[in-house]
């Protein structure tokens, strides 16, 4: 399966979003992918609650993903979107992947369970448990008989999730995101590897990157790994850009083979 991560610098309005982001994908079509992701936050961001929450509509309304379900049809290719920031039935707001099949339609959405709130070292602070309610269920999804498990950015640092959506059958993480700068340059990559090994699993980590319109820094630096914990393929960079890569089906059962950590894992008690 071929498949695309696109890095965007994501935009504080959905009209320019979509503008910012469909090239890309259509670009990622075009090379041959099947599979396209996209970061989180790709139908808008905006670290002002009092400005970005006005925007927010629900699922079904978004324009952003609307514009991305009409070109997956077009295109006849998956596109996973990332996260989406949206509004729920209950008013409240979710980060939300969607999962969007060749013919336009919804295979499945994700909302991301574990809120980023914390204080850093370089004084920045976030509060996501401020603006968006979390999820309370794993999810998996296949794609072309491929099983997928669904997760978004600090979902990274919480290793039992990871191991949950192997043991239901996933080959594949998506890790959309919009890393910190200070954190992605220290832990991006290990992660995403340990992921990866830990589970014989694919790992699809594409990235925000640059600096914002509401003045955030991320990472950037997109890139897929392998079962054996191999990077596949990156951007060594923080621009928007398309980062295509192969996906051997094999490999997951090839690595689980060799370390079946999966299948060794015993319970106990304590301490």
């Amino acid at each position: 399966m071929r498949v695309a991560l696109i890095q965007t610098r994501t935009p504080a309005t959905h009209a320019a979003a979509l503008a910012h982001v469909l090239p890309l994908v259509r670009d990622a079509a075009a090379q041959g992918a099947r599979f396209i992701l996209t970061p989180e936050g790709t139908n808008i961001l905006q670290k002002d609650r009092g400005t970005l929450l006005p925007q927010l509509t629900l699922l079904a309304d978004d324009p952003v993903v609307n514009g991305l379900r009409e070109a997956a049809r077009d295109l006849s290719v998956w596109i996973d979107v990332g996260s989406a920031l949206v509004k729920r039935e209950d008013g409240k707001a979710a980060n939300r992947q969607v999962l969007i099949r060749p013919d336009g339609t919804i295979a499945a959405t994700y909302d991301k369970l574990h809120m980023f709130d914390v204080d850093l070292p370089t004084g920045e602070t976030a509060r996501e448990s401020e603006t968006y309610e979390p999820g309370d269920r794993a999810v998996v999804a296949d794609v072309d008989s491929v099983r997928f498990g669904l997760t978004i950015c600090y979902d990274l640092r919480f290793a039992a999730l990871y191991r949950a959506l192997a043991l239901a059958g996933a080959e594949v993480f998506t890790i959309p995101a919009a890393f910190t700068r200070p954190t992605g340059e220290a832990h991006w990559e290990v992660l995403m590897r340990a992921r990866a090994i830990e589970t014989g699993a694919y790992v699809l980590a594409a990235a925000q990157g640059g600096f914002h319109e509401d003045r955030r820094g991320t990472w950037g630096r997109s890139l897929v790994v392998g079962p054996w914990g191999e990077v596949v393929a990156k951007l060594d960079h923080d621009e928007p850009g398309v980062l295509l890569a192969e996906l051997d089906p094999a490999a997951p059962a090839k690595a689980r083979a060799a370390i079946p950590a999966l299948a060794n894992a015993r319970a106990f008690t304590g301490p």
